[in-house]
């Protein structure tokens, strides 16, 4: 664990989470204003930052900054649900076609591969025009729509070190005592699989904070649901991006919060890939750059070879 905090993209990536997740708990009880309340009802054009709004007003005069705290909840709740709900299939279809093999493993690698196959932004966006966009709709229930699309890639990532680890010795000794399935399943072959499921988790919940997103910012989901996507939408209804003078206070904002927080959860996901394969550190197989000067070794090391530290540098290390 010290070895894993170590690491500056750990420590970037969980800062930049942190901060988000702050915003997604505490944002809407730190907003100044109403994001739905225009602040003037005489003036019609959109006011740049200022002391009394930081991230300037829209062109109904509602604060920008209010609707970015605010529509952060949403946001980040979607894509958490959508992380957790896609991961959690993926578990399960996944780690059980592995193990079985057989009919069962050609069944759900089928499902699997339909669903990679699928447009999925088409696919949301027939299903949610089936649902009706509500005035509130449940932030929950769009998480897990969106999971039914971002959940097959790392399906077939966990049958395939499923596969690789149904026939080793700890998990015939658990079936040679008798344990049932589900419980090999859970408690022999799952725990080797944490740092893949870690990376498909934080992989669905990019895939969610972009697919939620776009569906706002299409007008999908309902405009009156302030989020991230929704700032986007009404900007473009404005044309902020088109005017003579750039009103770049109300697109700007929420196309950052949306880079910054996928950039932590991708530096989160890199981290822990370099932690789990020490060949991935740096391009001197696993040895820092740092040390890699210090113990004399090249800059770019010849294809096919992996550098080793000297006896006395590891020592000193």
């Amino acid at each position: 664990m010290t070895r894993l905090l170590r690491s500056k993209k750990i420590l970037v990536g969980l800062s930049l989470s942190v901060a988000f997740g702050i915003v997604a708990i505490a944002g809407p009880l730190l907003a100044p204003y109403n994001p739905n309340t225009s602040v003037s009802t005489t003036l019609s054009t959109p006011m740049p930052p200022s002391a009394a709004h930081w991230l300037g007003t829209t062109q109904v005069q509602q604060d920008v900054f209010s609707q970015l705290l605010v529509g952060g909840r949403s946001t980040i709740l979607v894509s958490l649900i959508a992380g957790l709900a896609a991961t959690a299939l993926a578990v399960l279809f996944g780690v059980t076609a592995g193990y079985f093999g057989g009919g069962a493993d050609d069944l759900l690698s089928m499902l699997a591969n339909i669903f990679l196959v699928l447009p999925a932004l088409p696919l949301l966006i027939v299903i949610f025009g089936f649902l009706g966009r509500g005035a509130d709709p449940n932030d929950v229930v769009i998480g897990v729509i969106i999971s039914v699309s971002g959940w097959a890639y790392g399906a077939r990532q966990l049958r395939a070190q499923t596969l690789s680890m149904r026939s080793r010795d700890f998990v015939d000794s658990a079936r040679i005592i008798g344990e049932k399935s589900w419980r090999i399943m859970t408690f022999e072959i799952l725990p080797n699989l944490v740092p893949i499921v870690a990376t498909s988790f934080l992989f669905t919940v990019i895939y969610g904070v972009g697919t939620y997103t776009a569906l706002s910012f299409l007008g999908v989901i309902s405009t009156s649901h302030w989020s991230w996507g929704t700032m986007l939408y009404w900007a473009q209804s404005a044309q902020a991006a088109q005017q003579v003078h750039l009103e770049w206070w109300w697109f700007l904002p929420p196309g950052l919060a949306v880079g910054l927080f996928g950039t932590g959860l991708a530096l989160l996901n890199f981290g822990i890939d370099e932690f789990v394969n020490p060949r991935l550190r740096s391009g001197t197989g696993g040895v820092s750059g740092r040390r890699a000067r210090r113990a004399g070794l090249p800059r770019r090391p010849q294809l096919g070879l992996t550098p080793v530290l000297p006896a006395s540098a590891r020592r000193a290390s």
